[in-house]
């Protein structure tokens, strides 16, 4: 069974360090480059804390969540494990604001699916993580 989340934090890891490394630049896919930069100029309108007067430049916006899936993917598919729970952390993070930035576009519900089962497996790793660290503490 370990053996599963291990695959399953690698893929994930991997999945992370694509998309991180699509949003950052256009030659992995100029399309998929170009639709990230007009999405992200919509999140940008919705980020959570406009409503307290910060401004998000949408391409800063871009380069900063880019920048964390890149080294949180590499992170969680090969960093110790410490840096590991911690990207886990930091990609659950995003994963909520892109969920919360669909939901507040009011994007059609599919559009969500892939941000959501990114979420529930990035949350499925910590709570393996949190119940292993119980057992060794009550060895």
């Amino acid at each position: 069974m370990a053996l599963v989340f291990v695959v399953i934090r690698v893929l994930l890891g991997l999945f992370f360090v694509l998309t991180g490394a699509i949003k950052l630049t256009d030659r992995i896919s100029p399309e998929l480059h170009a639709e990230a930069v007009d999405e992200f100029v919509k999140f940008a309108q919705v980020f959570p804390l406009i409503e307290e007067g910060i401004e998000v430049d949408p391409m800063n916006y871009l380069k900063a969540v880019g920048w964390i899936e890149l080294i949180g993917g590499f992170l969680l598919a090969f960093g110790l494990k410490f840096m590991q729970e911690v990207s886990d952390i930091a990609l659950s993070i995003v994963m909520m604001g892109a969920i919360h930035s669909l939901m507040v576009l009011k994007k059609p519900l599919y559009m969500c699916i892939p941000a959501s089962v990114c979420l529930g497996l990035l949350l499925l790793l910590l709570y393996v993580w949190r119940r292993d660290k119980g057992k060794q503490k009550e060895e």
